[in-house]
């Protein structure tokens, strides 16, 4: 393997409850203020020596992660009810394989083997996520690094193996300014929210009909009379 040049340290970013409220001052449409109604911002808990800023970090990157998820399962949703998705294959993309079926009963039908393959891979590139392989430059959000930030994992985790960066795959993101890179942020920032209440809002028109008057009436919508927050179910149950 070719040896990789070392990555640029981030530059340390602790940010407070005034930055917070001024992030969303700069962000267009609702909420057109800052909001909070649970407090999450100035929570209680005991965090140690972490403090606000520590704890600023964590619900910055945990909003950001959690958008770019539902991002995800947002267009994975709707890519899975077209026909080339859930239709018949040649090959089939895994043993007992269903064409035909909704979203979330092909993944009922997944065997437990592939889930935990899922969940796995999910887990190591995570690890990696939260420091765990020593990124080179890497701080960890909650001690001053960039909410959001994933570091370069090509040619660096998998003893090589990795051959595209998780985040950044064609590059182009690095070759961009400052000021593009500060607006692209807001933008994934805003799309994040918006696809959270999207995808909850497929789940629940799947699952209660008529809980989503816009979805209400699109016809063939798929439904599913399982329950999403039970990835199992259709393996074990705790509490058989």
């Amino acid at each position: 393997m070719a040896p990789v040049a070392p990555a640029a340290r981030q530059t340390v970013l602790k940010e407070s409850l005034s930055d917070l409220k001024a992030l969303q001052a700069a962000l267009p449409g609702p909420p057109n203020d800052y909001f909070d109604p649970l407090n999450l911002a100035s929570m209680q808990f005991d965090w140690g020596p972490q403090g606000e800023e520590a704890t600023i970090g964590w619900l910055r990157h945990s909003e950001i992660k959690h958008g770019r998820v539902a991002m995800a399962g947002f267009v994975g949703f709707i890519a899975h009810c077209l026909p080339i998705v859930s239709g018949e294959h040649k090959f089939l993309p895994y043993r007992g394989y269903v064409a035909g079926v909704t979203p979330q009963e092909q993944w009922d039908n997944i065997p437990l083997y592939g889930k935990l393959q899922i969940f796995t891979a999910i887990g190591m590139l995570e690890s990696y996520g939260e420091g765990a392989g020593e990124p080179d430059g890497y701080v960890h959000y909650m001690k001053g690094g960039k909410p959001g930030y994933y570091p370069p994992i090509k040619g660096r985790a998998g003893f090589g193996q990795v051959q595209i960066n998780l985040w950044d795959v064609l590059g182009n993101v690095e070759k961009l300014s400052p000021e593009k890179k500060a607006r692209g942020l807001k933008s994934e920032i805003l799309n994040g929210r918006a696809a959270m209440v999207g995808l909850m809002g497929l789940l629940s028109a799947s699952s209660v009909p008529g809980s989503v008057p816009f979805l209400a009436g699109v016809e063939g919508f798929p439904k599913y009379a399982g329950n999403v927050m039970v990835p199992f179910s259709s393996d074990f149950s705790l509490f058989a």
